[in-house]
């Protein structure tokens, strides 16, 4: 998930753990009573080092496993006296400490031999091979015959689905948080402990739902009945929406199945992938039963400890159906992953009577932390499926649902005994809730001021109420901002709420420049025809809306964020591209639950020239005050699988992998409605993340536009500019604005991530966990005759600076580190044509503030 700099609020899942971070102010060292202990396991026979062993620190939870290189390291009580090591295939060996407080312990297992099916599996002095090697041949099996269990192959599927997931503080040691317990020191009713690692947790927040899943083959359709629903803890400042769309791309589902696992906003190529033996090394460790069923112990790891996969073990049957029992995933130590410390997945699986597989349970824990010294957080997430049919379902009309996500009356407002009866995990707490420790917490002033202000810093809104908050104020970034024209630039505005009234909203701002001396403001008015929750801009939106404006118009800057945004100020170039704007505008937009969306906008609006941007008449020389427009624009919109972060005035992508495709007209008429001129234009965008498993992913952004009238420049394809120095996706770093004017363009925006694919192949680099970035981005561009002011009458003299594009594109390509001490990007960026031009930047430097696993 990325957390970008510029664009001043969340936009992926990661946001959710800053939040709970910023929160509680949470950063614990590791407490002076512990030391390190690190250690390397291998074979006492052929002397390979051997991966992911169990390390365990006797007579307690602690424990680690050995990486791929066979190395380990944990940190123990001074009073711990031994250390074992465990694996299925070796010897247990029991390790004394009292000499291991200095140097690495060197351990060697003696291996034992066993014989699965036809297959002895014994130590071997040769390097790992997948040519002959059976445990590929096994696996392979495995891979081919996956589809054979698919319950998705039924023409019907169903069950019920309980997921719970739990965040808390980890490592929460009464000793270390004296100052915390002596103010608060209820907290310590609530402590509890980590089944992942045996560490005293603090739990913050708990999420509940209890849901009927129904599946149809043909037209395939999936539909998820929400039951019961509870949200407790420190998210509850921010939209419900917002929290269960983050933490369903984080903790999203895992599907063993599928080629790639995506998890933390990334995908990680699967154990049964159908290209996995080219990316794993497989082990045939042992045979032992799971449920009743003799299954082999298939062990896996990665070829590269750095590289996107999982250290696990499959547990599959040996009755010749090859049908996997249960399944254990971990991350590899080296993994070229932010934030995570540790990681694990356990799925078990049961057959039906036709040998289709059914999910039984889906339980995943994660150590993440935002500082490599501080104990950060602890999470875990169960899930339990019951109930599992492949018979229609009893009302059939389900699929007929517009949404595929539908919520039941009265599923938030369950009683504590329902929760109680249907909870399937109950290990936390030890039945203290969440929601009483916040209630009492927010009893203190300190406490209760801090999580607003921190909630303000978050989220960038002001809300004016503590309870039924009808004006929420922001966003607060951009209260200050500057360019050219106006200076210094002063704005505030809000919008109201649900709760002022649930289907009109309101809106607005008024800002103010130093320079320019002008009041800017904008009012509008919306109402929805679906009754919303919180905000107007709630999915999915089906509403007419109506607004009044007067403000500057920056030609050719379009950013994804408002350009009111005090960290774009900061410019390479002067911003003086600037007209001033009158405006009124209708608009009616409408979303579907298929994720297509379509508008229609009315508008009027007085384009006025500045002493920084005149209108010249090219016949007469003269300079033109100003000129009008009525036009009408229609837009339709499609996103299949888009997941949206929202705030009261904006959208953002949680991720960028979703396919999205527009397309808009716009058409207005001389006379009509008071238009200076006739105008027409079509353009056409696309944009999706392409992912490729180890070798990284690429953003693509396609455009391409045409203007079919004959109009003056403001009216023209002018590129979208990037003055400031932070990146920005689909606008261009080393042009000058207005440099190029076309009326009609095909333009690209290509950034290739590349995940460390060859920084983490250099030695001592490689420990920086550097992941290399490359962009493309051009424009293939023309002017007709018609609209050239030096070929044609009636029109506007271009700009100073202002050229045709001729046959070659103008192109520019930059490279980039990402991940610098885990949070900053930078690039080089260096313009590749047109470098004659003066006045322009042939290269320089961009930067983000970017938190992303």
């Amino acid at each position: 998930m990325r957390f970008n700099y510029a664009n001043r609020t969340m936009k992926n899942s990661f946001s959710f753990s800053l939040i709970l971070l910023l929160l509680l102010n949470y950063a614990f060292v590791e407490t002076k009573a512990q030391y390190k202990v690190k250690g390397i396991v291998t074979d006492s026979l052929t002397g390979e080092v051997l991966p992911f062993i169990s390390i365990q620190l006797k007579g307690t939870a602690i424990g680690a496993m050995t990486d791929n290189s066979g190395k380990f390291s944990l940190s123990v009580p001074f009073s711990a006296q031994l250390l074992s090591a465990t694996s299925i295939g070796y010897k247990q060996k029991s390790i004394v400490l009292s000499n291991a407080k200095h140097g690495i312990l060197k351990i060697q297992l003696s291996p034992t031999s066993y014989r699965i099916t036809e297959v002895v599996v014994k130590s071997s002095k040769k390097k790992y091979k997948k040519k002959g090697n059976p445990a590929v041949e096994f696996v392979q099996k495995v891979i081919t015959s996956k589809k054979l269990h698919d319950p998705l192959n039924k023409d019907y599927y169903q069950y019920e689905h309980d997921e719970k997931i739990n965040i808390a503080l980890n490592n929460f040691q009464k000793e270390k948080n004296k100052k915390i317990l002596h103010k608060y020191a209820f907290l310590t009713d609530y402590v509890d402990t980590s089944t992942l690692s045996g560490k005293p947790i603090l739990p913050v927040s708990s999420k509940e739902v209890i849901e009927d899943y129904y599946y149809q083959r043909l037209p395939r359709l999936e539909k998820r009945i929400i039951i019961a629903k509870k949200n407790a803890g420190i998210e509850r400042m921010l939209p419900e929406d917002n929290v269960d769309q983050v933490l369903a791309e984080v903790f999203k589902d895992v599907d063993i199945y599928s080629n790639d696992i995506t998890l933390f906003l990334r995908p990680f190529v699967s154990p049964l992938s159908s290209g996995a033996p080219a990316f794993y090394k497989y082990y045939l460790m042992d045979t032992l039963y799971v449920a009743g069923e003799k299954c082999v112990d298939l062990g896996f790891v990665p070829f590269s400890s750095q590289s996107p996969g999982f250290t696990g073990h499959l547990y599959i049957t040996l009755d010749g159906t090859y049908f996997v029992k249960k399944v254990k995933l971990n991350f590899p130590k080296d993994i070229n992953l932010n934030f995570i410390q540790d990681m694990s997945i356990e799925q078990e699986f049961n057959r039906a009577s036709d040998g289709t597989r059914l999910l039984m349970r889906d339980d995943m824990e994660v150590e993440f932390s935002i500082l490599s010294v501080a104990n950060g957080f602890y999470a875990r997430r169960t899930n339990r499926y019951t109930k599992h049919s492949f018979e229609p379902p009893v009302n059939i009309a389900v699929f007929s649902e517009k949404s595929n996500r539908i919520i039941v009356d009265g599923a938030t407002s369950k009683p504590d005994s329902f929760w109680v009866d249907k909870r399937v995990d109950s290990t936390y707490n030890k039945g203290k809730t969440v929601e009483s420790m916040l209630l009492r917490l927010r009893e203190d002033p300190l406490y209760y001021i801090s999580e607003k202000v921190l909630s303000v810093l978050v989220t960038g809104y002001i809300e004016t109420a503590a309870q039924n908050n009808k004006v929420t104020l922001g966003p607060i970034y951009s209260t200050i901002s500057s360019n050219t024209a106006e200076g210094v630039r002063l704005r505030v505005g809000g919008v109201t709420t649900a709760n002022l009234n649930n289907h009109l909203f309101g809106k607005g701002y008024v800002a103010y420049g130093t320079n320019d001396q002008k009041v800017k403001y904008l009012a509008g008015l919306e109402y929805s025809f679906d009754k919303k929750q919180k905000q107007a801009n709630e999915y999915p939106v089906h509403s007419i809306g109506a607004s009044y404006s007067y403000d500057v118009n920056r030609l050719g800057q379009q950013y994804s964020t408002s350009p009111d945004n005090i960290l774009l100020s900061l410019k390479r170039q002067n911003d003086d591209k600037i007209t001033y704007q009158r405006k009124i505008e209708f608009n009616y937009n409408r979303e579907l639950y298929s994720q297509l969306s379509y508008g229609l906008d009315i508008r009027y609006h007085t384009e006025s020239a500045t002493r920084y941007l005149p209108f010249t008449d090219n016949t007469t020389g003269n300079n033109v005050s100003s000129y009008t427009m009525g036009e009408a624009q229609f837009r339709i919109r499609y996103a299949p699988g888009e997941r949206i972060y929202q705030t009261p005035t904006k959208r953002y992508f949680i991720t960028r992998n979703a396919p999205v495709f527009s397309l808009s007209h716009i058409i207005a008429s001389k006379g009509v409605l008071g238009s200076s001129y006739s105008f027409s234009r079509t353009e056409f965008s696309f944009q999706k993340r392409f992912w490729f498993s180890a070798l990284g992913n690429v953003n693509v952004i396609v455009k391409s536009g045409k203007v079919w009238s004959k109009d003056p420049f403001p009216l023209l394809a002018i590129p979208n500019v990037n003055l400031s120095y932070i990146v920005q996706y689909d606008m261009y770093c080393m042009m000058n604005a207005t440099e190029f004017i076309n009326d009609q363009y095909v333009s690209w925006d290509l950034n290739y991530n590349m995940s460390g694919l060859l920084l983490n192949r250099v030695p001592l680099i490689q420990y920086l966990k550097l992941r290399e970035i490359l962009s493309f981005r051009g424009m293939y561009g023309s002017l007709d005759n018609k609209n050239d002011p030096a070929l044609s009458n009636g029109l506007f003299r271009f700009p100073a600076g202002t050229y045709k594009m001729g046959k070659d594109p103008y192109m520019e390509a930059g490279v980039g580190v990402e991940n610098i001490f885990k949070i900053l990007r930078i690039d080089y960026v260096w313009r590749l044509t047109y470098l004659n031009h003066p006045g322009i930047d042939k290269g320089g430097i961009r930067f983000v503030l970017d938190f992303g696993f």
